[in-house]
């Protein structure tokens, strides 16, 4: 018998120490804010308190997190959104495929985190610092977004149509989130996305008269 393969060709590099060093210390900083947000809430937690728990500065705490808001917000998935649009198949309708990495990025946030994907989505609803800021992360992924999508139509990405279309599927993704929440988190997030994406992509479905 050969031994066993404990790599394949496609694995990923290894990361090296520094990288993991700051993997593990977002990762620190944001369980930190979390359990004493569900302890004590949003607003009584302070980035002192965070810095302490995580066993970190309150400026190591800046450095990975500009703001308390942002560490709610930021997740794994937006630096790689670009480029998971990129590798659908070239034939692919670009809704199709923009659906397909949407889809992908919310299964992402609550198959590993189903917790604490509860606890963002109910502070992004109810508290207003929060819900400022997801505005403002909204705009910067919307740019992201006109990016990928001009690539697969040759449009331009500054164009006003392909602003509007990419602002538009990120407002109906955070309004689907924002009625998950409201909606004490029944049913499936990604199903509501699905809704909010036909919505934007087909207008609203036939009403009575």
């Amino acid at each position: 018998m050969t031994a066993a393969r404990t790599t394949a060709p496609s694995d990923p590099p290894r990361l090296g120490l520094r990288e993991r060093k700051k993997i593990k210390t977002r990762a620190a900083i944001r369980t930190a804010a979390y359990g004493l947000i569900r302890e004590q809430g949003y607003e009584a937690t302070t980035v002192e308190q965070i810095a302490d728990r995580a066993e970190v500065s309150p400026s190591t705490v800046f450095r990975y997190f500009p703001t308390k808001e942002d560490i709610v917000l930021t997740d794994a998935y937006d630096p790689v959104m670009a480029e998971e649009l990129a590798a659908r198949p070239a034939d692919e309708p670009w809704p199709d495929s923009v659906r397909y990495v949407i889809r992908k990025a919310i299964g992402v946030g609550t198959g590993e985190e189903p917790e604490v994907t509860r606890l963002r989505t109910r502070l992004m609803s109810e508290v207003p610092a929060v819900r400022s800021r997801m505005l403002e992360s909204m705009s910067v992924t919307g740019r992201t977004l006109a990016r990928a999508i001009a690539e697969r139509t040759g449009l331009d990405p500054d164009g006003l149509e392909v602003r509007v279309v990419s602002m538009s599927l990120m407002g109906g993704v955070m309004e689907a989130t924002h009625y998950w929440a409201e909606h004490g988190h029944r049913g499936d997030l990604a199903d509501l996305v699905d809704r909010a994406l036909d919505a934007v992509e087909h207008g609203l479905p036939a009403g009575k008269g």
